[in-house]
């Protein structure tokens, strides 16, 4: 792909994902470079006038009653980066913060918030040199956008925080890095620092990741399932199109579709007419329901993340009117277009948990039907086999759902009552995270356990696609014949879950 031109072209998360992983690069057009100036010259001249303009030379929040000259107008903006620097807890991973960057350099060049071209050059430099600021996690109420990591996220334009180059391994002082590329910090003019940490930017930064990680769980989620499906010798006819023709949900159809192309050319399909099972319980059968609804989420955020990093999301805007330029001020940085959605998608991720478990549950044969093993191991008694991996899913599944609580349901009103009514996206886009990384270990069980299920439908294959996935998995984890230590094999399937390999193996 060619350059990405920030404030001109379309951004993607794909492309800003891209983007932090030097991909492609992001550049400053020329188009783009005059609305900069275009903007920046008119907060200017509004600086110089009399009239009060919110932090253009008022104070900031409630304090937006309260006048400043002219002469202390740098001094307030970077008062403003260091005062709201505040956060606490661990640091966000460094690709975020990087994306943080990059989607904050795309709002400012849409040119309507008035910094200086050298202010967005200066960052476009972080970026590129992969000098990426130490921001915490916590701190964030969603509200006036993501102030507190915002600060953290620009704190370093002025000599001050912590820069990584190593993907967050290690952090040093900022001005250790300035010193040894003989930089000074930069002096911040009117309304810079305000436009800085205004904004969305943490929000959807983990949103985008939301995106990339969830996407990829509901792309092992079929996957997954039809190599239980086969373990348990179930019907793929709940599968077939017609049924999805008559209830059209789109992720539905999607599911189906998947599911029936996994299962094409099984003998274990085959060999199911066999069975005298009528109807396969719901976790099998209503697969496209419960995964489809999922994928009907995600596409939901994608838009409205798409929409949202390609917007201005800082307060005031400056707006051009013939000769006259005017900063409106309003509530562009609210999180809450984006806190709903997340904390919808952190549901959906729960809920592909959640059937995955009731799968490996029935995985485990009880019983002893249609040929499946107590517990997924010959000699169940002596050895319990894969009976606690089944616990180890319900505690992660348990933890999942505690965490569906939406951030977003609640508000603490702050900044003197000003700020009345908060998003609490951050908290959305944080939890969201947590409870994708806890399904991508669910699914990491389950094919464990699906695997070894397979291998008691032997000399029964799979489907050829399903063979591929099988093999691969086999090359990794063997096939347990006596109690031994799980953990690492478990971890092991969740590592290949995360690396995408199974996607090779199927295309649709």
């Amino acid at each position: 792909m060619e350059d990405f031109c920030y404030g001109i072209d379309h951004l993607t998360p794909e492309i800003a994902l891209q983007i932090a992983r030097n991909e492609i690069r992001g550049i400053l057009a020329d188009k783009a470079k005059e609305k900069v100036l275009h903007c920046y010259n008119a907060v200017q001249k509004i600086a110089q006038g009399e009239r009060p303009v919110y932090s253009i030379n008022t104070g900031f929040g409630s304090l937006c009653t309260t006048k400043i000259s002219k002469e202390d107008a740098g001094t307030l903006q970077e008062n403003l980066l260091k005062s709201h620097s505040v956060g606490m807890g661990d640091p966000i991973d460094a690709e975020i913060a990087k994306l943080m960057l990059i989607l904050k350099v795309h709002a400012l060049c849409q040119g309507f918030s008035g910094t200086s071209l050298k202010l967005i050059e200066r960052i476009i430099w972080h970026i590129d040199n992969n000098y990426i600021p130490k921001v915490p996690e916590q701190g964030s109420v969603g509200a006036s956008g993501d102030l507190c990591p915002l600060s953290h996220l620009f704190i370093p334009l002025i000599g001050l925080g912590e820069v990584t180059n190593d993907n967050g391994k290690t952090y040093i002082p900022t001005q250790t890095v300035l010193t040894q590329y003989n930089l000074t910090h930069f002096a911040l003019g009117a309304k810079e620092g305000l436009a800085l940490i205004n904004g969305t930017q943490f929000m959807a930064a983990h949103g985008i990741k939301i995106i990339e990680r969830l996407q990829n769980c509901q792309d092992h989620a079929e996957i997954i399932a039809a190599l239980s499906l086969e373990g348990y010798m179930g019907s793929k006819s709940p599968f077939d199109k017609r049924l999805h023709q008559v209830r059209p949900h789109p992720g539905a159809r999607i599911s189906a579709k998947r599911m029936w192309a996994l299962l094409e050319n099984s003998e274990i399909q085959v060999a199911h007419k066999d069975c005298t099972r009528v109807q396969d319980p719901y976790s099998f059968r209503c697969i496209p329901q419960i995964h489809g609804a999922s994928r009907d989420a995600l596409v939901h955020l994608k838009e409205i993340i798409t929409r949202e990093i390609n917007s201005v999301t800082d307060n005031p805007n400056v707006f051009t009117e013939g000769d006259e330029s005017i900063a409106i001020s309003g509530g562009g940085f609210h999180g809450e277009p984006i806190a709903l959605p997340m904390d919808y998608a952190g549901l959906a991720a729960s809920e592909l948990g959640n059937i995955a478990d009731r799968r490996i549950y029935l995985l485990m044969g009880e019983k002893g039907e249609y040929g499946l093993p107590l517990y997924l191991i010959k000699g169940s008694g002596l050895n319990s086999g894969f009976m606690i991996t089944q616990y180890c899913s319900a505690a992660l599944v348990s933890e999942n759902k505690s965490l569906c609580y939406p951030a977003s349901a609640d508000s603490i009103p702050t900044s003197n009552g000003v700020e009345d009514l908060v998003s609490m996206g951050s908290i959305s886009a944080r939890k969201t995270l947590r409870i994708i990384d806890n399904l991508e270990k669910i699914q990491g069980v389950e094919l464990f356990c699906a695997c070894q299920a397979i291998d008691f439908r032997r000399p029964l294959k799979s489907s050829p696609t399903l063979e591929k996935c099988y093999q691969y998995v086999r090359s990794k984890i063997p096939h347990i014949a006596d109690d031994e230590v799980l953990s690492g094999y478990m971890n092991s399937a969740t590592k290949i879950i995360r690396s995408k390999k199974l996607l090779t193996f199927f295309n649709i």
